[in-house]
């Protein structure tokens, strides 16, 4: 007999406003460990903020966000609203972020693998060497000494995504975020990086578990490809959740207009994000 489905995140009645601008309202949502999960909508839809508030960014004005703590290792789903700084930053030793800018450090390539490994792991070089080689290998670039010791600055969009998307992978996370992975990239190049998250996704952690993706997007293609579960946000709301082979076939005012526009959404250098004020509560620190 199959063991039940564990649960990775899950999402219980959330509400988020700033000021007078209601982002969430009453999300539920239940992430499964080894799923891959694509959230979309339309530009203002709560997309980005739902990301933050996962990621312990945000505290939410009503509702609750579970999450499995894998340094406690006891099956037991944990409110991220108990975590103090110190837990969030534990908790993200476990997750990947590939943020659409890619964030990368100032640097050289082997710097902006090494850094968390060494500020958070405490890791020494001749550790972190090994683990710079294979997770460059791993998302197909270079991992000669001289590309190591390229500045981020000369790497080409695509190469700058696979860095970071290298970077993530160095520590070894059990959940890998991608917030618009494919936005401003050429046809050829989103396609390559369609198929390493899919690659990456099906890597077996050193501990045999399967890792969890989720991915903010407006890449139909993405979606053609790797035809995940679909969650869609409309005002606030989850429209739709479901297989996108259902999504691509719902007939409704709300989806097929979206649907029609997410070439050219996806298209956009970047995503307009409505402002949201600087929070003095913003908690921990997203590798």
């Amino acid at each position: 007999m199959n063991s039940k489905p564990k649960i990775e995140i899950q999402i219980k009645n959330l509400h988020k406003s700033f000021n007078a601008n209601k982002v969430l309202q009453d999300i539920n949502l239940k992430i499964l460990t080894g799923e891959v999960v694509a959230i979309i909508g339309g530009s203002g839809s709560g997309k980005s903020v739902l990301l933050n508030m996962i990621l312990g960014q945000f505290i939410p004005d009503k509702g609750k966000i579970l999450v499995f703590n894998h340094s406690e290792g006891n099956g037991k789903l944990t409110d991220l609203s108990e975590f103090d700084e110190f837990e969030i930053d534990d908790l993200h030793r476990h997750w990947g972020v590939v943020f659409q800018t890619n964030a990368l450090f100032s640097g050289t390539v082997y710097e902006n693998i090494a850094l968390w490994l060494r500020e958070v792991k405490g890791l020494e070089d001749s550790a972190i060497l090994p683990i710079a080689i294979r997770t460059l290998r791993a998302v197909e670039l270079p991992a000669s000494q001289d590309f190591l010791n390229i500045d981020h600055s000369e790497l080409s969009g695509g190469m700058a995504k696979r860095l970071a998307i290298a970077r993530a992978l160095s520590m070894n996370p059990y959940v890998i975020f991608y917030d618009e992975p494919t936005t401003g990239l050429d046809p050829k190049t989103s396609a390559q990086i369609h198929d390493l998250i899919l690659a990456t996704h099906d890597m077996k952690l050193a501990d045999g578990s399967e890792r969890t993706t989720i991915i903010i997007t407006h890449d139909k293609d993405l979606l053609y490809r790797l035809r995940p579960r679909t969650v869609m946000l409309y005002e606030g709301t989850i429209y739709f959740d479901g297989p996108f082979d259902e999504f691509e076939r719902f007939d409704s005012e709300i989806i097929r207009p979206y649907f029609d526009s997410m070439p050219v959404l996806n298209q956009r250098q970047m995503e307009e994000v409505p402002k949201i004020p600087v929070l003095s509560k913003r908690r921990g620190l997203v590798m």
